[in-house]
């Protein structure tokens, strides 16, 4: 058996076990930390100058910020989530531009953003069972 494709199986049984225990919460946690996980590989794929790589990677983490994206409730919601939802469309954006000029910047740019927002995330500790 390959080893890696071993790894690989193993991975997607792992995750897929992890979604399915998740909270809420832990979900968009986890969403945020596939971002990031996507634009530091699209970063690698650029130095690497793996075109077809960096243009995957950022589709995809242009995807799951299109994804956090699309779970907020803005009809319900106060301000603050409109604001949100503007700067998930410019990192969407500037992910999208990044990919048009190979801007390792852009991604540095958008993964800081990202991170602030992670950051808040998960400041907000979901209570846990209390005893």
């Amino acid at each position: 058996m390959n080893p890696m494709l071993a790894l690989r199986q193993y991975q997607k049984v792992g995750a897929q076990a992890q979604t399915s225990e998740a909270s809420p919460h832990r979900l968009v946690q986890m969403l945020m930390e596939g971002g990031l996980d996507r634009i530091a590989q699209a970063k690698g794929a650029m130095e690497r100058n793996d075109i077809p790589g960096k243009g995957m990677l950022i589709s995809k983490a242009i995807g799951i910020i299109g994804g956090l994206r699309e779970g907020l409730d803005l009809e319900t919601s106060v301000e603050s989530l409109g604001n949100l939802d503007n700067l998930y469309v410019y990192m969407m954006k500037r992910l999208a531009e990044a990919n048009i000029n190979t801007d390792p910047k852009i991604l540095d740019e958008v993964a800081d953003l990202l991170r602030t927002v992670k950051d808040g995330w998960d400041a907000i500790a979901v209570p846990g069972p209390q005893f």
